[in-house]
C-alpha cells in the first residue's frame, strides 16, 4: 500500500526545483503558460523534468491531481 502524500512540494522536489510555498508561487508567477501550451511541452522543463511530469500524469493516484493543480496554476499564472 502506498501511503506517500503527494503535493506540489513533493512534485517540485522530484523536479529538482526549490519547493517551499513561496518558491513554488514565484516559479508559477515567472512561468505562465498560454492556453495552447501543454504543461509537459513548456519550454522551461529539462528532458528529465518532462519525463517526471509525464510519469505523474500517468498515475492513478494523487500525483495526477497534483499535476492538474500545477497545470491550472501555470495557465492561470497564480
Amino acid at each position: 500500500m502506498d501511503l506517500e502524500t503527494y503535493n506540489l512540494k513533493t512534485l517540485f522536489d522530484q523536479l529538482g526545483l526549490p519547493s517551499e510555498d513561496t518558491q513554488i508561487d514565484d516559479f508559477i508567477e515567472k512561468h505562465p503558460l498560454d492556453a495552447n501550451t501543454k504543461l509537459v511541452d513548456a519550454h522551461f522543463w529539462t528532458q528529465a523534468q518532462k519525463q517526471t511530469l509525464e510519469e505523474w500524469i500517468g498515475k492513478d493516484d494523487d500525483r495526477a491531481i497534483v499535476f492538474d493543480e500545477l497545470n491550472v496554476r501555470l495557465h492561470d499564472g497564480k
